[in-house]
């Protein structure tokens, strides 16, 4: 996308880039390449980090390395899916608010106003006990309280294209409603979008390491990054390094994903391509 692209040009776009990459990388293959069973006791307790346990051992005996790892899949792609229903149940009723008449679209804010009240570990778990314990009943929890934002961020950024010239003549001239959200007002409100879900990705993230910090959503012994951080918290005491690797992966990949969300919050619009032309071209002069 052009205003991803964009913000790579900058130094804390790429940074930011850089660290989700390697996020992303260990979500995908970790699994794979953790060098113990995550399950599996080693017989070596509460181990501080050493040769052969990089990371050290939890109270059960387990490698610390390979339960990070095993848990990088769930703890990342749970808060993709949980923006992701965000996004369908936020983003859809937020633009066609805007064209399909007044009843609607008091409908669909007294809905959303209604899920902003409510309270979200409350909800949570009453969807967990409702549905079961299991992740795809807490990414749905975590979408819907989710969605009010896109929604609203969305609706605003609508409203300030929706009676512009150009939208204006395209429905004199009889464009369908569809072609209209489509060829003039997607493409405007396409980088707001793209901040706010680099937002609420962090956003999500460290909500589903709350939740699985405190066991709603995943059954033990599963690994999590929340899960493996709520286990390292109970034994401070004996192994006070426990919690600093859940904590830095949970902080590097949240802190990335603001920081890219502010990169191409900064390099969208006139003003933000104006700043970077301006960039590049004390990098060509001072070169």
């Amino acid at each position: 996308m052009k205003q991803v692209a964009s913000a790579l040009h900058t130094r804390a776009g790429l940074i930011a880039a850089i660290v989700l990459a390697l996020v992303l990388v260990l979500a995908v293959i970790g699994p794979y390449i953790a060098p113990f069973d995550p399950l599996k006791n080693s017989g070596a307790i509460l181990q501080a980090p050493n040769a052969t346990h990089w990371f050290g051992t939890d109270y059960l005996g387990r490698d610390v390395l390979s339960r990070v790892l095993a848990g990088a899949p769930l703890s990342v792609y749970t808060a993709f899916e949980a923006v992701g229903i965000g996004l369908v149940i936020g983003v859809i009723p937020g633009i066609t608010s805007v064209y399909l008449g007044r009843t609607y679209e008091w409908i669909t804010l007294r809905v959303m106003d209604g899920l902003i009240a409510l309270p979200f570990l409350i909800f949570a778990i009453a969807v967990a006990a409702l549905l079961g314990n299991a992740v795809q009943q807490a990414m749905i929890a975590v979408g819907i309280l989710i969605a009010p934002a896109f929604y609203r961020i969305t609706r605003a950024a609508v409203l300030s294209h929706a009676n512009s010239q150009y939208v204006t003549a395209s429905q004199l001239f009889g464009a369908s409603l569809f072609r209209v959200i489509r060829t003039h007002v997607w493409s405007k409100i396409l980088p707001t979008l793209v901040v706010a879900t680099a937002n609420a990705t962090a956003a999500g993230l460290l909500i589903v390491s709350s939740l699985t910090f405190l066991g709603i959503g995943v059954v033990p012994p599963d690994p999590t990054w929340g899960g493996i951080l709520a286990s390292d918290l109970s034994y401070l005491s004996q192994a006070p390094y426990g919690p600093i690797f859940p904590s830095l992966l949970i902080m590097a990949t949240v802190g990335s994903l603001n920081l890219l969300a502010d990169a191409i919050k900064d390099t969208s619009g006139d003003h933000g391509r104006v700043r970077l032309l301006k960039r590049r071209g004390r990098r060509v002069g001072t070169a």
